[in-house]
């Protein structure tokens, strides 16, 4: 049996970050914890935040939070049947009449007032599935019931400079702004997904009232920021790259680096960089409040916190997988990869961000359900709940407040 949550658990806020098809991990790490908890129990994150990729999973929850397992299940086969004809235009026509326009952009792109979206792909099949699977309306509904604090989806604005965390919430939330981020509050929709995975010159800017955005990833100084100015008393972040304790070793290269690889280091930089400072930014900040007495803390005029941050990544080299499923990419796109040198292994993680296949999917979802399982007492503890018994002939986990 199981018992009610407590109201006085920490508000415990997910982020989930960029990573194109590496998101796919998140899902395995969710049906884990998924595992862990009852079968009918609303969503274990009041507070939701999602940015390119895992801004997809970060609305999937926030309209199924009145029931989590349902709601993973519905994610779960989305990623589970992913296909790049679901993400971006894998045809001929699509693949090669992108890239010409794209090219002529590059060409004559000064010359000519630009009037509509070029990229690399076109993304446009993203948008009808959103559009058909998603129903947006959901959002508010946990919202009203108390299922969803506040969910969060940020954007680049190309004109301003600014990373824009779009939010949808509670009405005590307050707007912020700091140097080069705000939050707005407005009701999430497709454009807004659409907008936070713009990758630059892969997918195509989105224009959200009076600006165009792009990659929400892009120059995200503080990606746990705005789990924490929506509420999070604590955070669990779950990332898409292998934590790496040593740099590795320095080897020498006759070579010159291929488009592709060049290509991977810039999306390691939008994607994933920003977090690992963040991260030790904020480890800093707690180290520092251990040092100030309490009474000092209580009154101080910054309002700073300890905050506990929990964070879940990938025990293998994603790239790695990347390369062993290449080939379940159609023809089309493995013509045009291997041409810039993304089917090589030193291209494998430009790979990574774009290979939306089934198998490379599933093989992710599989390695975060592994990664996360040993973690229960871990993560129970961390969620506000702690492990009281276990009948052996039925296993269950009496969950209580901690």
């Amino acid at each position: 049996m199981y018992s009610s949550p407590n109201p006085l658990q920490p508000k415990v806020g997910l982020v989930l970050t960029g990573g194109g098809a590496r998101a796919a991990y998140q899902v395995g790490v969710l049906r884990a914890i998924a595992s862990m908890l009852p079968k009918v129990r609303k969503n274990p994150f009041p507070i939701i935040c999602g940015t390119s990729a895992g801004a997809f999973n970060a609305v999937s929850l926030a309209i199924s939070a009145r029931n989590y397992h349902k709601g993973l299940e519905e994610l779960s086969a989305v990623w589970e049947n992913a296909h790049v004809g679901q993400a971006y235009r894998s045809d001929p026509a699509g693949v090669f009449g992108n890239a010409f326009r794209w090219l002529s952009s590059l060409l004559w792109g000064g010359w000519i007032k630009q009037r509509s979206a070029i990229s690399l792909l076109d993304n446009a099949p993203l948008a009808e599935m959103l559009e058909r699977h998603l129903p947006f309306q959901g959002i508010q509904r946990s919202i009203q019931t108390g299922a969803l604090s506040a969910l969060g989806i940020t954007a680049w604005g190309y004109t301003s400079g600014q990373s824009v965390t779009f939010y949808q919430g509670a009405d005590n939330i307050v707007p912020w702004k700091r140097e080069r981020r705000i939050g707005v509050a407005t009701c999430i929709g497709v454009e807004h997904l659409m907008a936070s995975s713009a990758i630059p010159l892969l997918f195509p800017a989105v224009r959200i009232n009076r600006e165009y955005f792009g990659d929400g990833s892009m120059r995200q100084l503080a990606p746990i920021s705005p789990a924490l100015h929506l509420g999070a008393e604590r955070v669990l972040v779950i990332g898409v790259r292998k934590s790496v304790e040593s740099p590795p070793d320095r080897v020498k290269v006759d070579s010159y680096p291929t488009l592709a690889q060049i290509g991977g280091h810039i999306m390691g930089s939008i994607f994933l960089d920003s977090l690992d400072v963040d991260l030790e930014r904020l480890q800093r900040i707690n180290t520092t409040l251990r040092m100030i007495p309490e009474e000092r803390l209580q009154t101080n005029e910054m309002g700073l916190r300890p905050v506990e941050c929990m964070v879940i990544s990938p025990s293998l080299e994603i790239n790695t997988l990347a390369e062993q499923h290449a080939l379940a990419l159609p023809r089309t796109l493995r013509l045009f990869f291997r041409a810039i040198g993304a089917m090589r292994r030193d291209g494998s993680s430009l790979l990574s961000y774009i290979l939306f296949e089934e198998p490379f999917c599933r093989a992710l979802i599989d390695l975060g359900y592994r990664d996360t399982l040993p973690r229960k007492r871990q993560i129970l503890q961390f969620l506000g709940m702690e492990t009281v018994c276990e009948d052996d002939d039925n296993p269950s986990t009496k969950l209580v407040a901690e």
